[in-house]
């Protein structure tokens, strides 16, 4: 049999090693769900804490139960280590090591580079390795293939196998996780993505296979273009109905009951999470190489990025319609996380709502029932959340509501506070005390 047969056989009948890069939101649910499915996982990674923590069968991700971790790790299917050598002893590598952004915008590659450098080292004939991360077109095939397969003297297509497979991943949500959302996959070469498919479809439900790396790539920064561009779309048109006088909200919830030809997004203090605010910048980034301008990305992304400070103008204005100077007022900011009942703060717009607030002389506090610390690591603050909410409300000259979590009772807080500016309408079922309520 070829190098490409036996593979895949070895993959099929789950007697293939399996070595995961990077233990985080994408990584560890990964490795569960291909441990769960038969295959001996290692996972790699740099940060010891992650390591031992899943070493002694203790989940960190909160959508990977630690019931689960120790079931694996106890049978033997599930390990974890620093060590890159490891992967010497693998047939199948997946990487999923973060994608930010720098201060400048430009695609911070450093975490991919230096994944790929560590398992340069350990190539060898009958590897595929499956890029995850998030990145513009051209990475996996520009980036991954000289460094994996060039200059270690392999044939990629026939000694080992390159292809890219986007991460889906959602935090906290329960209908579609990693084992049932559809898996797209595309190789360097035809080969490469036949051997990517039979792997993945040992463990995952559905699997796409398109024809090259770039489609794949591509695909993903269109599912977060997508929503990027329409959440824009209607942060804009929060501010032009607060202009007009008219609620945006009972607006939007109208033209929702058309049943075909619309799609619902809603407005809110700004974009975050480790996906929209950021990947859509990666295409716009690798255009401008061709000399081509990215028109509604970067016109979505400025919007965008400038509803924080909308939202804190709107929060002075209201003040200084109740005879109130933003400056020395006590505001209490309620939710950190970038979407609610998750204690995710990557990107979040709390983070640019609190600083921006501080900057204006407010005097801040934030709570959170998932986050108990938040630091912002531009401007070097650091905060507690509160430990009394309800106290916190009542002192509070302003309640402004950035994450609905469900955890909240929003008409105790309504009917206890002074002021809320409610940024995601999480008050819309209060009645009481609704007259002191301000939404975006």
């Amino acid at each position: 049999m070829s190098i490409k047969e036996t593979l895949i056989k070895s993959l099929k009948e789950k007697k293939s090693r399996i070595g995961i890069l990077g233990l985080g939101y994408v990584g560890l649910p990964l490795a569960v769900v291909f441990a769960e499915a038969g295959f001996h996982v290692t996972g790699v990674d740099p940060d010891s804490r992650k390591v031992d923590s899943i070493n002694q069968g203790v989940s960190y991700i909160p959508d990977v139960e630690t019931e689960a971790v120790q079931k694996l790790v106890n049978s033997g299917y599930l390990t974890a280590t620093t060590d890159f050598s490891v992967l010497k002893e693998m047939e199948a590598v997946s990487i999923c090591v973060p994608t930010p952004l720098r201060q400048t915008g430009d695609p911070d590659m450093s975490f991919i580079l230096s994944a790929t450098e560590q398992l340069a080292k350990y190539m060898h004939k009958g590897m595929v390795v499956v890029l995850e991360s998030t990145t513009y077109p051209g990475t996996t095939r520009e980036v991954l293939l000289p460094k994996l397969g060039v200059e270690c003297g392999l044939t990629v297509g026939e000694d080992w196998f390159l292809a890219f497979s986007p991460e889906r991943v959602d935090p906290g949500r329960e209908d579609f996780t990693t084992i049932n959302t559809p898996k797209v996959v595309g190789g360097i070469t035809e080969a490469c993505g036949e051997v990517a498919t039979a792997w993945y479809e040992g463990a995952i439900q559905t699997i796409h296979c398109v024809s090259s790396a770039e489609a794949a790539e591509m695909a993903k920064l269109l599912e977060n273009t997508f929503r990027m561009i329409n959440i824009g779309l209607v942060n804009e048109l929060a501010i032009i109905c607060e202009r007009l006088g008219v609620d945006v909200w009972e607006v939007i919830d109208a033209a929702a009951t058309k049943p075909f030809g619309f799609m619902k997004f809603t407005p809110g203090p700004g974009l975050g999470g480790h996906c929209i605010p950021i990947d859509p910048l990666y295409l716009s980034w690798k255009m401008k190489s061709f000399h081509y301008n990215a028109r509604f990305i970067e016109l979505a992304s400025e919007i965008n990025t400038n509803m924080p400070r909308y939202v804190v103008g709107r929060v002075m204005e209201a003040l200084n319609e109740r005879g109130k100077a933003l400056k020395g007022s006590q505001v209490l900011v309620l939710g950190a996380a970038y979407k609610p009942d998750i204690d995710d703060v990557r990107e979040s717009p709390a983070l640019d709502v609190i600083g921006l607030l501080q900057k204006k002389g407010a005097l801040v506090e934030y709570h959170d029932p998932y986050i108990a610390h938040i630091h912002h690591e531009v401007d070097g603050w650091h905060m507690d959340s509160v430990k009394d909410l309800m106290k916190a409300v009542k002192a509070a000259d302003a309640v402004v509501i950035i994450t609905n979590h469900k955890d909240y009772d929003y008409k105790a807080i309504v009917e206890s506070s002074a002021f809320v500016f409610d940024s995601r309408n999480a008050t819309r079922n209060v009645a009481t005390g609704s007259d002191k309520v301000v939404r975006l």
